[in-house]
């Protein structure tokens, strides 16, 4: 099966996001990676949780696209024309958030977008994150328990 440009989400950088969500009170930031990751790393200030794969099985969760759609509209799928609410997703490094989004837009969504650096960016030499991107890495506003 190939992969067009149609059938994935749009690449956000964190800031872009932030802008994003800043400018358009509608948007709907959502941290899909595990209650663990969003409890204990931390998170976004404002994310909604919305795990894609989670404890303890560690598999898709086969809610997430009934979930997304609670949070848009009551669960309508709304068209890109009639202002539907932007979806953005977030996880650990944008790898998840991306196959996430490609799960939305198949299931009809249409403002769908994914943070590419995720929370904490990808590992640098020393096998660390939040040192080369990430929301984290950026300044951008985030809380943890």
């Amino acid at each position: 099966m190939s992969t067009t440009t149609e059938d994935l989400p749009t690449g956000l950088s964190p800031r872009e996001a932030f802008e994003m969500i800043e400018s358009h009170p509608q948007a709907i930031l959502v941290d899909i990676r595990s209650s663990m990751e969003f409890l204990f790393v931390g998170h976004p200030k404002g994310a909604v949780h919305v795990p894609w794969i989670d404890e303890p099985d560690w598999v898709v969760n086969p809610d997430f696209v009934t979930e997304i759609r609670k949070l848009v509209l009551g669960g309508a799928v709304c068209e890109q024309r009639q202002g539907c609410a932007p979806i953005i997703l977030i996880c650990r490094s944008g790898k998840r958030s991306l196959e996430a989004g490609r799960a939305l837009i198949r299931e009809g969504f249409k403002s769908v977008f994914h943070i590419d650096e995720g929370f904490e960016g990808e590992l640098d030499e020393q096998h660390h994150r939040s040192t080369l991107g990430g929301w984290r890495f950026h300044g951008l506003p985030w809380e943890q328990c």
